[in-house]
């Protein structure tokens, strides 16, 4: 299988404007929410974080439906799917990165900008949340001043594109007429863990796959239904 191959197959999902609709939804909310807005006195839109969770279950669904026909198709290859999640969001991080370089030079104390080096090269190799995680609370008032902390989520992104395509093959191949029911108890023991894990230990609640994982795992199970009755999506 080559590349024109995988091209070939991306080529067949056709363009659906309503995705992103709700993408520009969640960016919105979670801009409004960040920028601390008020009206009346009161904080504007206080449940903008949401729209991260929304972004989540976007991604899983188009990252299952693509693995789900590329898997089935006979089209799949790890190596160009790799690539191209690279190509989507290397460029931007970077670009990211580097615009925040000098204003943290200038405006940052020298253990902030230190770590906030460190934290660039945790955002590169995605793996941010993790470093974050041993930092500040999300929401504690020292996080404003870590430049890189929004890449928190595309860390979880990344590790779940690493994992979950593995996951996916390995279902596919032993029980494939039982993949939406996997991808359902999948989801909701992730949910458990993370009601637990939200009260024993927040932060990592916050910051970690598995206990994020059943965000991504509705949008997997959306895709795996839909895909399930012939939808063309």
């Amino acid at each position: 299988m080559n590349i024109s191959d995988t091209k070939k197959a991306a080529s067949k999902h056709k363009y659906r404007p309503e995705i992103d609709g709700l993408r520009t939804i969640a960016v919105v909310a979670v801009l409004i929410y960040h920028a601390k807005f008020l009206l009346n006195e009161q904080l504007f839109l206080q449940g903008g974080y949401l729209g991260v969770d929304i972004f989540f279950v976007i991604s899983g669904y188009l990252i299952t439906t693509i693995l789900i026909r590329g898997l089935q198709g006979k089209t799949f290859s790890y190596k160009n799917f790799y690539d191209r999640r690279l190509r989507r969001l290397l460029p931007a991080l970077l670009v990211v990165i580097t615009a925040s370089f000098p204003f943290a030079y200038m405006l940052l104390l020298p253990d902030a900008f230190k770590e906030f080096a460190s934290s660039t090269l945790a955002s590169v190799f995605f793996v941010s949340n993790i470093f974050f995680l041993s930092q500040d609370s999300y929401v504690a008032e020292p996080s404003l001043f870590k430049p890189l902390l929004h890449t928190w989520s595309l860390a979880i992104e990344e590790q779940f594109y690493i994992v979950f395509p593995i996951i996916l093959a390995v279902v596919l191949r032993l029980v494939k007429t039982r993949l939406t029911i996997i991808l359902v108890v999948l989801t909701i023991m992730s949910f458990g863990l993370s009601v637990y894990q939200t009260q024993a230990d927040p932060d990592s609640s916050f910051f970690l796959l598995p206990f994020r994982f059943w965000e991504l795992g509705i949008g997997a199970i959306l895709a795996s239904v839909l895909v399930s009755k012939g939808r063309n999506i």
